[in-house]
């Protein structure tokens, strides 16, 4: 049990965790630094209680700031301490935890605060592909402490009262009206918080997110018992192919699915399901998105966008990096064509072809729609990489389109002549059958038996073992 007296800090480590499983480290540590009359400040635990407990009874490493105490503001000692923290977690093999609410960099303490948050970063960057980092932002993160957020690899934050910046809104040139520093702006425009909410909501989500997580790259994610019949049929999924983020939830165990950056390009979908007990991350494009209550609210083209690309790719190369097998669903005709998406869609693209084609998990692709051109290459075709691909019985793959096909090759030509080529391109070009007689679709399945097929696709390739050229990292 922890020695920390209550606080609003000590109650969010009690609601994360498992009852009574918080340990704390550190509790008697203060500050340093006297400069400016510092030591006359009262900073227990100088600002930010440490420590471990459990969530569903696995370990894991937890530190959560004290607005109450000097603002929270990190001071040379307070980001020692969790330094101290990762050096633990590393050596176990366990999450690290981030409850942040803080005003920022000590100033009384400048360059000794500066180095010592420094050597956090660095630990942070170490930590990064070997365990799992999740940050909740519940007040205030600003300036260096929203690149700790940024070296995460999931954020949450709360959504009404919280904020998120490296530079003020009032300090950004031109800008009068928009808060840069919301919840609504860092989900839907920047992208980088993940889940949004009420600071119950927040906790019980990581909680979540933590129970399907492995504790390390070097173990599996949690398996549990599946509680779903394993043939299960899914009447009725070709309806969801629109919105992926419905069709995932009907395949997965017990309609789990617990998605990863919805608010930000939606049209492209990330996110974890559970298939026979084990975690799968999931990739798929979308062009609907439906409310809770059944109600459209959005149409995309089946385009994918620079966005989505580097949404996709990020959660890629978290998978990989934690031995979690990826499904994509797979319906792109091309590229969002606009001048604001013209600006980083090749790197974007690129970035997230070179995440799949990197990646050494088991990888299934299921063609769920159309699969055209390069988009069709990229979203981890079988040229890319993927293990097994599976397409839908009315999926459409090739080139293009079957009319712009016909209006290219046959140019000039009268209505009926580019009417009866266009038909003879979708049959011999673009068919699912035509795919599957070139071994481009290893089976075309119907779309209600899309749950048993995966399912035995990832169980065949539980022992997958795949080499890859010895070099330190990429550079995309």
């Amino acid at each position: 049990m922890s020695n920390t007296a209550q606080s609003k800090a000590a109650d969010r480590i009690a609601a994360l965790l498992d009852d009574n499983s918080f340990v704390e480290i550190g509790s008697l540590v203060t500050a340093r630094s006297t400069d400016f009359n510092l030591s006359d400040e009262k900073a227990p635990s100088d600002g930010v209680i440490t420590g471990y407990g459990l969530i569903d009874d696995s370990l894991v490493y937890v530190y959560s700031q004290d607005a109450s105490v000097l603002g929270g503001s990190i001071g040379e000692m307070h980001a020692r301490k969790i330094a101290r923290l990762y050096d633990l977690a590393m050596k176990m093999g366990a999450p690290v935890i981030g409850l942040l609410d803080s005003a920022g960099m000590r100033l009384q303490e400048s360059t000794d605060a500066l180095n010592a948050f420094g050597a956090l970063y660095r630990k942070m960057a170490l930590a990064s592909g070997v365990i799992p980092q999740i940050t909740a932002v519940l007040g205030n993160c600003g300036g260096g402490l929203a690149v700790a957020a940024g070296l995460s690899d999931f954020v949450f934050m709360e959504g009404s009262k919280a904020k998120l910046f490296v530079n003020s809104p009032n300090a950004l040139a031109g800008n009068k009206e928009e808060d840069t520093a919301s919840a609504q702006f860092q989900s839907e425009m920047s992208g980088l918080v993940d889940f949004v909410g009420t600071e119950e909501d927040i906790l019980a989500q990581v909680r979540t997110l933590g129970s399907i997580l492995p504790a390390n790259n070097a173990d599996e994610a949690p398996v549990t018992e599946a509680g779903d019949d394993l043939n299960r049929v899914c009447e009725g999924l070709e309806g969801a192919a629109g919105d992926t983020s419905i069709l995932l939830s009907q395949i997965s165990d017990g309609n789990l699915f617990c998605e990863v950056k919805a608010a930000a390009a939606k049209e492209m979908v990330t996110g974890f399901i559970k298939l026979n007990g084990t975690t799968v991350g999931a990739v798929a494009n979308r062009t609907e998105v439906y409310n809770a209550e059944g109600e459209k609210e959005a149409d995309f083209q089946p385009q994918l966008s620079a966005k989505g690309c580097e949404k996709a790719a990020k959660f890629v190369e978290f998978c990989d990096a934690f031995d979690i097998p990826v499904l994509t669903l797979t319906n792109a005709t091309g590229f969002r064509a606009d001048k604001h998406n013209e600006f980083r869609i090749a790197k974007a693209a690129a970035r997230l072809t070179a995440a799949l084609a990197e990646a050494t998990v088991p990888k299934v692709n299921v063609i769920v729609g159309k699969a055209f051109g390069s988009a069709y290459t990229i979203m981890n075709s079988q040229a890319l990489g993927a293990d097994l691909t599976f397409a839908w019985e009315d999926a459409q793959i090739g080139m293009m389109d079957a009319k712009l096909a016909a209006g290219i090759m046959y140019d000039g030509k009268d209505a009926d002549t580019l009417a009866a080529k266009a038909a003879e391109y979708a049959q011999l070009q673009q068919s699912v059958t035509a795919a599957a007689e070139r071994g481009y679709v290893d089976t075309v399945i119907k779309a209600e038996d899309t749950r048993k097929m995966v399912i035995g696709a990832f169980e065949m390739l539980y022992t997958k073992a795949e080499e890859r050229p010895d070099k330190k990292h990429g550079t995309v």
